[in-house]
């Protein structure tokens, strides 16, 4: 086994392996201080703890102090549903070798943790079980990690939020008054991490403790199947961690499971290479010819915080977390510099629309791209026709089997200068 360790180590070096880069969030509100940064996706295999912090990034609003969300810590091993692809992240903050994957993002997590506005540092996690301080079963005792707060000692001397046992306490007390299942009561673990943890020792928490951050885990349960569930305690913790801070803040959706499973299902879209726009809500499983270029094709915007493009041997994937949403076969057509922008005619009424867009029209519409470009709508095809610039199309006229999405109303507009892409736009058929 330690052959096959080494083996994979000297590939990685080799080879140039690295962890994707997580993205940070920072919502401000007037005054901006104090700030609470929240951690998710150090593990990948622990949805909880990563769709939480990205419902945080898209529906809330903060209107005094500060929130700074980094949703996909381990980029890489949430694509996978894997605790750590390159090894386990949250074991590396004491020592990690220069040569490991992992190691540009260790780094630029521990000077988040370290910058001077950050006052309070949460970890979002789905652990095992549900912690308890005396033995039940192999479910319910004091090994378990589900369901608790997780400080590595009580207190932190002389520092704002400092007194981590109180407000873990007075955390776990706010969430027990609301729990889908008696047996999903929050407790709060201790680890006493400097004398009897030597794992945690090299974990995030307890390399912010060590230098005067104040930082604790919340763990939800992996024996709670639902990840909505898990999610909706997620949220209901951090903001019980918001208001203990005097953070103010709103949401646009009203906190219930619900709602939560509605939203868990909302990707939005993505850009490609700055060219292609893919809907990813209703999409269909798989999309082919997409003008991709040989290499280096990147997501340039996406609505989603986990949205991913991610290669997988002669198609692309796009994932959100560990959830592949389509696949796109591609037509690999050289690139030139993205249209600006063209002019759409849908029923009627014209309007300028910037490339890579998106328009609606209810019974035909037409594309005037500038002179020198050819235009192909997807699905629609006239004899004798090679460019559809300037034509006018009838909703009629496109084959459903040509669409993108599983109703059948979105179709691709892709623009060409000889042999070379210049973007598309997306003609979406309103709905009857």
């Amino acid at each position: 086994m330690r052959k096959i360790v080494l083996f994979i180590t000297l590939l990685l070096s080799v080879f140039g392996a690295s962890q994707r880069d997580f993205t940070l969030y920072k919502r401000h509100g007037s005054p901006d201080s104090p700030t609470l940064l929240v951690f998710g996706g150090i593990h990948g295999n622990e949805p909880g703890g990563y769709f939480a912090p990205a419902l945080l990034v898209q529906h809330y609003r903060i209107e005094k102090g500060s929130l700074w969300i980094a949703p996909n810590l381990n980029f890489e091993s949430i694509l996978r549903f894997r605790r750590g692809y390159f090894g386990d992240m949250n074991r590396k903050f004491a020592t990690i070798k220069p040569n490991d994957p992992d190691k540009k993002t260790v780094e630029r997590i521990k000077k988040l943790i370290l910058d001077p506005k950050v006052d309070l540092i949460l970890n979002l996690h789905d652990g095992h079980g549900f912690y308890r301080n005396e033995w039940k079963n192999a479910i319910f005792n004091p090994r378990a990690w589900g369901q608790a707060c997780i400080i590595d000692q009580k207190s932190i001397g002389n520092t704002r939020f400092g007194n981590l046992d109180e407000l873990a306490q007075r955390v776990s007390m706010r969430l027990n008054h609301k729990l889908f299942k008696n047996h999903h009561i929050f407790n709060v673990k201790n680890t006493e991490t400097k004398m009897k943890d030597e794992q945690m020792r090299l974990s995030l928490t307890y390399f912010a403790i060590t230098h005067g951050k104040p930082a604790m885990a919340i763990e939800t349960s992996k024996n709670i199947t639902d990840v909505a569930m898990k999610v909706l305690y997620q949220l209901r913790a951090i903001e019980a961690f918001m208001d203990e801070m005097g953070i103010k803040y709103s949401r646009d959706f009203d906190l219930n499971l619900a709602t939560i499973k509605k939203l868990l299902k909302v990707y939005g879209s993505v850009v490609i290479n700055g060219n292609i726009l893919i809907p990813l809500d209703g999409v269909d499983k798989i999309l082919r010819n997409i003008p991709l270029s040989r290499q280096n094709n990147r997501l340039t915007r996406a609505d989603h915080p986990l949205a991913a493009l991610k290669q997988n041997g002669n198609h692309y994937d796009l994932m959100i977390g560990p959830n592949k949403i389509t696949t796109l076969y591609p037509a690999y057509i050289p690139a030139k510099t993205v249209l600006p922008n063209v002019r759409v005619e849908a029923d009627g009424k014209q309007k300028t629309l910037k490339v890579p867009g998106r328009f609606t029209f209810q019974k035909r519409f037409a594309v005037h791209a500038p002179e020198g470009i050819r235009v192909n709508v997807i699905g629609f095809a006239k004899k004798g026709v090679r460019n559809e610039n300037n034509i006018e199309i009838h909703a009629a006229k496109l084959l459903p089997k040509y669409a993108m999405d599983q109703e059948n109303r979105l179709f691709r507009v892709e623009f060409y200068e000889g042999k070379f892409f210049r973007g598309m736009i997306i003609a979406e058929k309103a709905k009857e």
